[in-house]
């Protein structure tokens, strides 16, 4: 195994550590691993790109997203589709042109606890979180791979604009897009009233 000891851009590692650890509640392998794929991605869009992102996973990797871009879910620059891959895009907002970062199956054989990690074919009980740690931070983003990518479309299309109405059966307001009531009322309800 080789690797030296990567930053995270502008943070050590531990200050990254700490940073995830405030904002996630611990600085998990996820989180950890997708800091160095965020940072690998944006050494190759141009310096002056505005870009947005799509997340292929919505486990860890859109925080590393969000604590080192200015891109969230909440502003709408970064969508998750989840695909269930350890995966991320920047792209230029405007043409679409972009690089895709991913976690490199051909690349893990060096790094045997990411592998494992990765994979979960060790319980998360019984694994060395400080050794799986320590192997993300000597491997940084060398378990990647990149492609350039143009991104489909329908993520370039600008947010149209919503006609906002009151559902006539709960009272509360919504897009009029949705249909005649609410996704709410329609059935999608995501809870039971109680008492």
């Amino acid at each position: 195994m080789h690797g030296a000891v990567m930053d995270i851009g502008p943070y050590t590692f531990d200050q990254f550590k700490e940073k995830a650890k405030e904002f996630h509640g611990f600085p998990a392998p996820g989180l950890m691993l997708g800091a160095y794929m965020v940072e690998y991605a944006k050494t190759l869009m141009p310096e002056d790109a505005v870009y947005d992102a799509v997340v292929e996973t919505g486990k860890c990797l859109p925080d590393a997203v969000q604590l080192l871009t200015m891109l969230s879910v909440g502003n709408n620059w970064m969508k998750v589709v989840d695909l269930g891959r350890y995966a991320l895009s920047l792209y230029d907002k405007q043409t679409g042109a972009g690089w895709r970062v991913y976690v490199d199956p051909a690349k893990l054989k060096e790094w045997p606890l990411i592998e494992s990690w990765l994979l979960k074919t060790v319980p998360k009980k019984e694994q060395d979180t400080e050794a799986l740690l320590a192997q993300i931070q000597a491997a940084g983003h060398t378990v990647c791979s990149s492609q350039p990518i143009q991104i489909h479309s329908r993520f370039l299309e600008p947010a149209e604009k919503r006609d906002i109405v009151l559902c006539p059966q709960c009272g509360e307001y919504y897009p009029l897009q949705h249909g005649n009531v609410c996704r709410g009322c329609q059935g999608s309800e995501l809870y039971n009233h109680r008492g």
